[in-house]
C-alpha cells in the first residue's frame, strides 16, 4: 500500500531534504507540502493524505499542536506523525493529547521513518525511544497534583498577568509568586509560562 504524505515544516531547506529522502522510500508518495500550521490545514483538506509530516514549531500563527487538533478532528481518515528537534514533556505531552498518532524525532535513521509513516498509516502508535522513555518515566511518576493556590496562580497565567498583577490580585508578594511558578513548572514539566497554559489547557486543569 502506498501511504500518501503530506509534509509540514517552516524550513524550506528540511522540507527540501524530507522531499529527496522521502522519494527513495518504497510505498511513500509526498502528494504536497506547506511551510505553516493553516496552510498544513488547508493542504490536507484538499488533498486528503494518509499521514502529515508534522512540525511542532512553526513561526507566528498556528502551531504543529493546534494543526494536529484541527487535522485530527476535521479529517478522521488522517493521521498525524510529529516529527521534531523537541523531545521536552510539555511537547510531547501536548501533541499527544492533540491525538497524534506517533512523534518522531529528526534524528532517527531513514529507515526508522519510512517503518514509522507506514505505522501510522495504519493506526499504530510510533514513538522514538527517547520519547518512549520519557512517557513512561510519566507513568511511573505521576506529578503531584497542584495546590489550591497553585491552581489560582494558573489561572492568573491563563488571563496574561504579570508576576505584579497576580501578587496585587491574590494579594501576596512577587517573590511568592516566583516561589509558586517554580513548582507549578516542575508539576507540569514545563520551563515557560506559555507552556504551563497550554499543558494545563491540554489536561484540563483551568476549570
Amino acid at each position: 500500500m502506498t501511504v500518501r504524505v503530506l509534509l509540514c515544516d517552516d524550513h524550506a531547506v528540511v522540507r527540501a531534504g524530507l522531499l529527496a529522502l522521502l522519494a527513495s522510500a518504497p510505498g511513500i508518495d509526498v502528494v504536497g507540502e506547506a511551510g505553516t500550521g493553516e496552510e498544513a490545514l488547508a493542504a490536507a483538506a484538499k488533498l486528503r493524505p494518509g499521514v502529515v509530516l508534522m512540525d511542532l514549531q512553526l513561526g507566528a500563527g498556528m502551531d504543529g499542536v493546534t494543526a494536529t487538533r484541527r487535522i485530527v478532528a476535521e479529517l478522521p481518515g488522517t493521521r498525524v506523525l510529529v516529527l521534531t528537534t523537541y523531545d521536552t514533556d510539555a511537547d510531547i505531552t501536548r501533541a499527544v493529547a492533540a491525538g497524534a498518532t506517533g512523534y518522531l524525532l529528526k534524528a532517527e535513521r531513514p529507515e526508522e521513518l519510512f517503518s514509522a509513516i507506514h505505522a501510522a498509516a495504519e493506526g499504530r502508535t510510533v514513538l522514538s525511544p527517547p520519547v518512549a522513555d520519557r512517557v513512561l518515566a510519566q507513568l511511573r511518576t505521576p506529578r503531584p497534583a497542584l495546590t489550591d493556590r497553585e491552581r489560582d496562580i494558573l489561572a492568573q497565567l491563563a488571563r496574561g498577568s504579570s508576576n505584579r498583577e497576580i501578587a496585587r490580585a491574590l494579594f501576596i508578594s512577587e517573590a511568592t509568586v516566583k516561589t509558586h511558578l517554580g513548582r507549578i513548572y516542575d508539576k507540569l514539566g514545563v520551563d515557560s509560562r506559555a507552556a504551563a497554559v497550554a499543558v494545563a489547557n491540554e489536561r484540563r486543569l483551568l476549570g
